[in-house]
């Protein structure tokens, strides 16, 4: 049956997790690897099976053996590839990559990337292209690419090959000429980065390093991969500015063949595309500055065409240039031509606004030749930008809003320099004028994007110039006419005195406008006050009774008239957001300072709200609050409505009175459960597995197997009632259907003592895959960071005994009361955890359970399973080098609880595991002249990968702790 592979894959694209909770990424791949090795496939479809390797290697070959196995299978394919084939193999060359790198196998140095590296070396030295259609140049520049991506992420696999690649690139004359220039001075840059790292290095290794004998240089180095701190990249870029930290290399003068191999590359710079250009400089730059014995003035013939370009990216090298070598390289006029050319740029009408932004931001972090400043976090101007020199840089209405705030940013920072007098103070009333015009065009229905690029013009304004005061004045009384005739735009208004405070607490500007906002709304007329005006109005007094320092007679008095005039239809309208707004200006006026004198006033409100109030919950409300404000103390008030205390930064909810407290933001933060930032407590499995001395079994199993006394007395003697009675205990609901696992449930991370006593605990599993059944929620009544750890059992019923990972969350009350939601690292379950004894009646002895086994494996080998269908055993041999002395070890370690044999008899060990729901495993274990060979017989042929998997990694550990014994 033909499968639709184009569904297939595109399932596993929109969703591999949902996509292999059918199937396993064992059986997938092999099915992918089984489809690119028949004939039958087209091309085309091999190209799409292809891509779940390029997209999701880590998930498909997890560890280094199985990125081994499927390069070795992808090379064979390439192998037995038609040439003509070239999109095909192009892919499979990426494919390999991508399998190679994201399961380790270059960076542990593996037999199969050394081959595939060969592979790349030698189809980038094939210059035969016997196709007019250039197939073999594609694939040689894909060859490029991989090297490229290989070395990129695994630095020093090319150091060897430098000579070659040195040859290839003066060889080529078509485009790659690019490509190999590229893997030249990538490779060499990591190659000179791996000799700073090693101690002692100097001339001589650099000299034998770039004349192709790498292996000989390398060769006193136990292990190359430990010179690049287990095969990382390295740190890009390298060159942090003149003040960075740059590994240097110190050879002394003699440089000669490295000054030539540079001076090379240079020559032929002008032959590549601009971004390749970018990078080779980069490269260079990098080099130079590793090694001081060469001089940067190498440089020095390519700077005219390199301060002349049009080209962002090469702009950019030369800034990068400068930052490495300042003066060593760039004289005092160079610097001067170099800013004046930022300046035009940036408003050069030919050019987008990002690439205008990015020479502004140039201008902002200029490298300078002897900079004032050493601060690489904040924006400083350079010393010769001067008011003259920056003047074309003036916003104007016309800019769009990212330049225009970008040009404000600029020049106020230059006209900050010059201070009030002469071109600053000139430059600085120009500023505030463009404010001005910015707040007419507001004032005139502007768009949302005119009144944010005001507020944020505004917030760059005062951050610059707050201490002047004519202007910052002179902006409050704007603002304050501005919200008069636009009230909506009091989020806005707040928000920027937000942001002031914040980075202006200490210059008082943004209470002074909150006293003047408050000023302006209680003294407008009532008579022209609307409902939406009223709502906006109750924000900005709401906001304004936050700050201590301010007076609230003139808010109370507000308040007042609004509710009891006459005139006013709020409290017949019985709104119910209006008068939760009330509430919340009377709640905060309950809090501030300034308490006893407004608190017959605040009463008379409150009660006036009792009793007029058209709804009945904000009556509620504001009978409490009246309860309050004239039962309690001040301190016991404030704390009675304390919306959270700020402990080491976090907000803790208050369990006294906590449910009094009135609708807010903050009332919603505190009722909603918290997340951490980092798992609190994590699961780790006990070890269950103790083997008990002369017993079958030393695994607690909560196996319900009992069966009749004439059933266990006719089992011995007959082998039909035998099987009968042990088939018969499946038919049982729930027999043998569940794996116990055990962990103690214990404090992860660093200390906090926030979370050392955490109570009702709630364990939420989540499965990621569809091999297991459902899980319940556990709970765990508390966990105390001083007592023993508490035990959680997980009861897992398995559909298909495969390993799997189980996401865990938590939901936790901390002492003080708030719920927190925390992730816990993921847990894994082995394939070996689902390993079982032979569910067999206690009265069975050993004979009766060998006559199982025997049973057993011969229906499996033959296929004949009376009522079981057996269609899915199979039969297998894994082999192993142990000695005498290892495998006594492996099975006392490892087999015992699931020994069927006499363990007297060293011949030939039988060991069966069980694996719920209905699966068998089968081991017959003996010792040939040369290995130990495990026969394998199972019911369930899916499993055979992790059994290999399992006795591989057994065997391994075994021989090894022989061999330290």
């Amino acid at each position: 049956m033909a499968e639709n592979w184009a569904d297939r894959i595109a399932a596993f694209s929109r969703s591999p997790s949902d996509f292999l909770s059918s199937t396993t990424a064992e059986g997938f791949l092999a099915e992918l690897l089984r489809e690119l090795r028949d004939d039958r496939a087209s091309y085309s479809v091999k190209v799409l099976l292809l891509s779940p390797l390029c997209e999701y290697p880590a998930l498909l070959c997890p560890s280094v053996s199985v990125g081994e196995e499927t390069a070795l299978e992808l090379m064979s394919v390439f192998a037995q590839c038609p040439s003509k084939s070239s999109q095909f193999r192009c892919q499979l060359l990426l494919a390999l990559t991508s399998v190679l790198l994201c399961s380790s196998c270059v960076s542990t140095h593996s037999p199969a990337s050394q081959d595939f590296l060969d592979l790349l070396l030698q189809i980038a030295q094939d210059t035969s292209d016997p196709h007019v259609d250039g197939a073999l140049r594609s694939l040689r520049a894909t060859a490029c690419d991989c090297l490229r991506e290989l070395e990129t992420c695994c630095s020093g696999l090319l150091i060897q090959r430098l000579e070659l690649l040195s040859g290839l690139r003066q060889q080529e004359t078509s485009r790659l000429h690019q490509a190999f220039t590229g893997l030249q001075i990538l490779g060499l840059r990591n190659a000179v980065y791996l000799l700073t790292q090693k101690a002692g290095a100097g001339a001589k290794d650099l000299k034998t390093l770039i004349g192709g004998n790498a292996a000989v240089a390398w060769e006193v180095e136990p292990d190359p991969g430990q010179l690049n701190n287990n095969d990382s990249p390295l740190p890009s870029p390298l060159i942090l500015g003149p003040m960075g930290i740059v590994p240097t290399l110190q050879t002394g003068p003699d440089c000669k063949e490295l000054r030539s191999l540079l001076s090379s590359l240079l020559e032929e710079s002008y032959l590549l595309t601009p971004l390749g250009q970018a990078a080779l400089l980069h490269g260079l730059i990098e080099v130079v500055a590793m090694v001081p014995g060469v001089s940067p003035a190498i440089f020095r013939a390519q700077l005219l065409r390199l301060l002349g370009t049009s080209e962002v990216c090469l702009l950019h090298t030369t800034l990068l240039m400068k930052a490495a070598f300042t003066d060593s390289l760039f004289s005092a006029e160079d610097e001067a031509f170099i800013l004046k050319r930022l300046v035009v740029l940036s408003q050069h009408p030919l050019l987008s606004m990002s690439e205008k932004l990015f020479y502004m931001d140039c201008i902002l972090h200029f490298p300078e030749n002897r900079p004032i400043s050493v601060g690489d976090s904040d924006e400083t101007l350079p010393v010769l930008l001067t008011p003259r020199l920056a003047a074309p840089l003036v916003p104007t209405v016309f800019n769009d809003s990212a330049t225009m705030l970008a040009r404000l940013n600029l020049l106020s920072l230059v006209y900050l320099e010059e201070g009030e007098e002469g071109e600053g103070g000139r430059g600085l009333a120009y500023l505030y004028d463009h404010l001005t015009s910015l707040l007419q065009i507001v004032e005139n229905q502007g768009s949302r994007e005119m009144i944010v690029t005001f507020f944020r013009a505004s917030f760059l304004f005062l951050f610059h110039f707050c201490h002047v005061e004519r202007y910052s004045e002179g902006l409050t009384r704007k603002l304050c006419e501005l919200y008069l005739r636009q009230t909506r735009l009091a989020p806005h208004v707040i928000n920027l005195t937000n942001r002031t405070l914040d980075r202006l607490g200490e210059s008082g500007w943004a209470v002074g406008l909150l006293g003047a906002l408050q000023r302006v709304v209680t003294e407008a007329p009532l008579a022209q006050l609307t409902l939406q005006d009223l709502s906006w109005h109750l924000k900005i007094l709401a906001r304004v009774a936050e700050e201590g320092e301010i007076s609230q007679q003139s808010t109370i008095s507000f308040l007042f008239s609004v509710i009891a005039s006459s005139s006013s239809s709020l409290c017949t309208s019985g709104d119910w957001r209006l008068g939760n707004a009330v509430l919340g200006v009377c709640r905060r006026l309950l809090v501030h300072p300034s308490l006893d004198s407004l608190l017959i006033p605040l009463a008379d409100i409150l009660q006036h709200l009792t009793c007029h109030y058209g709804d009945t919950d904000i009556q509620d409300h504001a009978r409490l609050y009246y309860t309050l404000l004239t039962t309690l103390s001040r301190e016991k008030l404030a704390g009675a409505l304390a919306q959270g205390a700020s402990e080491g930064g976090r907000q803790v909810k208050k369990r006294s009175l906590s449910s009094i407290m009135a609708e807010s933001e903050d009332l919603t933060s505190a009722l909603t459960i918290q997340r951490t930032e980092r798992p609190v407590f994590k699961l780790v499995a006990l070890d269950n597995y103790k083997p008990q001395q002369g017993t079958e079994t030393g695994q607690e199993r909560e196996l319900d197997v009992d069966l009749h006394p004439n059933q266990t007395e006719n089992c011995p003697g007959h082998e039909g009632a035998l099987w009968e009675a042990y088939r018969a205990q499946f038919h049982r609901p729930g027999f043998a259907s569940e794996i116990i696992l055990d962990y103690q449930l214990i404090h992860a991370g660093a200390h906090d003592s926030y979370f050392d006593q955490l109570f009702s605990i709630c364990l939420h599993f989540d499965l990621t895959d569809n091999h297991y059944e459902e899980l319940s929620d556990i709970s765990v009544p508390c966990l105390f960071r001083e007592r023993a750890p508490p035990v959680v059992r997980l009861r897992l019923k398995p559909r298909q005994p495969y390993p799997t990972t189980l996401h865990v969350s938590a939901i936790f009350t901390s002492e003080d009361g708030l719920s927190w939601h925390t992730a816990l690292p993921d847990v894994h379950v082995a394939f070996q955890q689902a390993f079982m004894p032979l569910p067999a009646p206690p009265a069975w002895g050993t004979q009766d359970k060998l006559r199982v086994f025997e049973g057993l494996w011969g229906e499996i080998c033959s296929g004949k399973g009376g009522e079981r269908d057996l269609a899915d055993g199979a039969i297998s041999l894994f082999c192993s080098q142990l000695g005498p002395v290892a495998l006594v070890a492996l099975v006392e370690k490892h087999f015992l609880p699931y020994l069927i044999s006499d363990q007297s008899d060293k011949e030939e060990y039988k060991v069966l595991f069980f694996l719920p729901p209905q699966s068998h495993v089968l081991l017959k274990i003996r010792a040939e002249e040369d290995a130990v060979q495990f026969d394998i017989s199972t019911d369930n042929w899916q499993l055979l990968p992790y059994i290999n998997a399992f006795l591989l990694t057994i065997t391994e550990r075994s021989q090894q702790d022989v061999t330290d014994s």
